[in-house]
């Protein structure tokens, strides 16, 4: 069945149906990343967008169900240049096109992605709608005026408080949309786990007597957050440690009185260089964002940059002065090294030995 990527200047990508028939919009963005397809799909951050993958292969090692980063697909829909069913990997479990169908994407086969991401690079992040019905051209722009992606964190946090025992320092995640990975690296470290709602109050937190707070990753536009700014005050001057990741980087610096920005295209891949200031070192890094700090907006007087950006200079991590609280913008449970930037983890163990 024929389908067609319109995007929101006009532009229009013919090609093939694949996942659920339909017709589905949402913000388009690429991903250079030449594996992780289906944890890429899982990840919440993707919430409201259409990925166009830049690897032109996808699909070719089967779908395996524990490696997703959520229980479900996240993100709108997806753009692929080829689209494999023949599975070559002992862990498949299932094949792409089951993945799609079994929950309800709309995807796009057969388009150039290359060309697809350099209108992205040159015009930046637009919304776009990948349309397998037959429906009109005023139809489907009506639709795309019409789409909003706005309090994205709200769809994709736990409504409920969950708990999983450890028997190593008490963390409390606040859920802006974090990544399973996460979840494991803290397990892998024995520490005993709860999962808050992303609006819980600061009582509500501090009730189980936290060794250490983790903000993770989540979607959207950090501003869209601002009412929870004052509980994450709360929580940076509680000297407690904390652990800011993406989505929650950003929203710390906000909290210490820092700015932020949505980026031309952000950076989404495993490929990103990040410099380690403070160990004058080099990682590669992945990344899903399309938000930054403004660096002029920080106060040097109690933050430090530690992590810089080796393609475009933006803020990748910060750390303060005078209290246990460092952040950074990359993914370090995706360390695609595969353990590169782990070490971030065993950092924030280090800051709740040390403090408690």
């Amino acid at each position: 069945m024929n389908s067609i990527l319109y995007l929101e200047d006009g532009t229009v990508f013919m090609g093939k149906a694949i996942g659920k028939k339909g017709i589905t919009v949402g913000e388009l963005v690429f991903n250079t990343s030449m594996t992780g397809y289906q944890e890429i799909l899982t990840d919440p951050s993707y919430s409201g967008q259409i990925i166009n993958m830049c690897y032109p292969y996808i699909g070719n090692y089967g779908i395996d169900y524990k490696v997703g980063q959520s229980d479900k697909i996240q993100a709108k829909g997806i753009v692929v240049k080829n689209r494999y069913n023949d599975t070559s990997h002992y862990l498949s479990e299932d094949s792409f096109e089951n993945f799609l169908l079994k929950n309800d994407i709309v995807g796009i086969s057969g388009v150039d992605t290359r060309s697809v991401t350099k209108k992205i690079r040159s015009r930046g992040t637009m919304k776009s709608v990948i349309c397998s019905e037959n429906e009109s051209i005023y139809e489907i722009r009506k639709l795309l005026n019409s789409y909003s992606y706005r309090n994205l964190v709200e769809q994709v946090s736990i409504k409920d408080i969950e708990h999983i025992d450890g028997s190593g320092p008490k963390v409390a995640v606040l859920d802006f949309g974090a990544k399973k990975n996460i979840i494991r690296n803290l397990k892998k470290r024995k520490c005993d786990i709860t999962i808050f709602p992303y609006n819980s109050d600061y009582n509500s937190i501090m009730s189980i007597n936290p060794d250490g707070i983790l903000l993770p990753n989540g979607p959207g536009d950090p501003k869209d957050m601002l009412d929870i700014l004052p509980t994450i005050k709360d929580i940076i001057n509680s000297g407690i440690p904390v652990f800011g990741i993406c989505f929650g980087h950003q929203i710390l610096c906000l909290a210490l009185g820092g700015d932020t920005y949505k980026m031309k295209f952000g950076h989404r891949g495993g490929n990103h260089g990040v410099y380690d200031v403070d160990m004058d070192k080099a990682f590669i890094t992945s990344q899903n964002h399309g938000y930054a700090v403004r660096e002029s907006s920080l106060n040097k007087e109690d933050i430090v940059v530690t992590h810089i950006n080796l393609n475009d200079n933006t803020v990748e991590g910060i750390r303060h002065k005078k209290l246990p609280v460092f952040s950074v913008q990359f993914h370090p449970e995706g360390c695609p090294g595969p353990t590169d930037t782990a070490y971030l983890f065993d950092k924030f163990l280090k800051y709740m030995t040390l403090v408690k």
